[in-house]
């Protein structure tokens, strides 16, 4: 089990202490795979008394939550490599569900709910989907990377986490090259995880636009495979809608929630940015291919 961390103490005890009530009968290992903290993280594992079979790694050389997942895969003893993330909680039927799944798929997802260790009002800022139901896009469906695993086959078959997303997207990028290549991505209900989300207007906004550039990048590499970048005037249509429903509005008019607006809205942002980069260096490569 492979838990990536940057400065994520003291939310890292709770996921810990979840890790320690699963009823998983077999053994596992629990990687916490180091990317450069700064909060005292070794120290305080070396000092903390659990059960857990834990295992620190050092992953400062290169930032980036993929990196860190990719040097705990390097580090892992298993055959079945699993990952979760260092603010978050899963259910103590998590593991368990997962390698159940495991038995008949290649990789695996579970759900998430966002009840548990939000307040009411910061729950309100992200709406997921039914346990029952996979994450899905307009290309294919996708495993969270907070509730994942995936055989060591996988990753011989179709590499490891792409570390050039750093805002987001990996869980997406290796999800759709694992259904690519031919392999089964499975979806249990039973493997829930508890989501923590960004507690501030302005948190929310700027994931959202680490979230809306990964996507833009993400659907880019898949392209041709048949992944499609959404039309300019269904994104304008969105943004004219969210801007129709901003928080400020009277609730008579059915604004949306603060968190959810903002980042919806940097999500719109952050999607735009890269896409007009990328259309202006075609355009300067076109002008200089035609005055040559």
């Amino acid at each position: 089990m492979i838990v990536p961390c940057f400065d994520g103490l003291p939310d890292l005890d709770v996921q810990l202490a979840a890790l320690a009530a699963q009823n998983y009968h077999g053994e596992f290992e629990v990687i916490i795979s180091d990317n450069g903290s700064t909060d005292g993280l070794r120290e305080h594992l070396e000092q903390l008394e659990s059960p857990l079979d834990l295992r620190w790694i050092d992953s400062s050389d290169v930032r980036g939550t993929p990196h860190a997942r990719n040097a705990g895969i390097e580090a892992a003893r298993g055959d079945f490599l699993v990952f979760t993330d260092q603010d978050d909680a899963v259910y103590p039927n998590w593991l368990t569900a997962l390698a159940r799944a495991a038995e008949t798929y290649d990789a695996v997802g579970g759900p998430i709910e966002v009840r548990t260790l939000n307040s009411p009002e910061v729950a309100t800022w992200r709406v997921v989907p039914a346990p029952d139901d996979r994450f899905e896009t307009t290309y294919l469906p996708y495993a969270h990377g907070n509730n994942f695993g995936m055989w060591r086959h996988v990753v011989d078959r179709v590499g490891t986490f792409d570390e050039s997303f750093l805002g987001g997207g990996e869980d997406a990028d290796i999800s759709w090259r694992i259904q690519e290549a031919g392999l089964s991505l499975g979806h249990t209900p039973d493997a829930l995880v508890a989501y923590r989300l960004r507690t501030t207007v302005r948190a929310a906004f700027h994931q959202g636009v680490g979230y809306g550039r990964s996507a833009w990048e993400v659907t880019h590499k898949h392209e041709q495979n048949g992944a499609r970048q959404p039309h300019l005037r269904e994104m304008g249509l969105f943004a004219y809608g969210l801007a129709l429903r901003n928080p400020w509005l009277p609730k008579r008019l059915s604004p949306l929630p603060k968190g959810m607006w903002a980042m919806s809205m940097g999500t719109v942002y952050g999607s735009l940015s890269p896409r007009m980069r990328h259309a202006l260096t075609n355009f300067r490569l076109s002008r200089r291919a035609q005055g040559q």
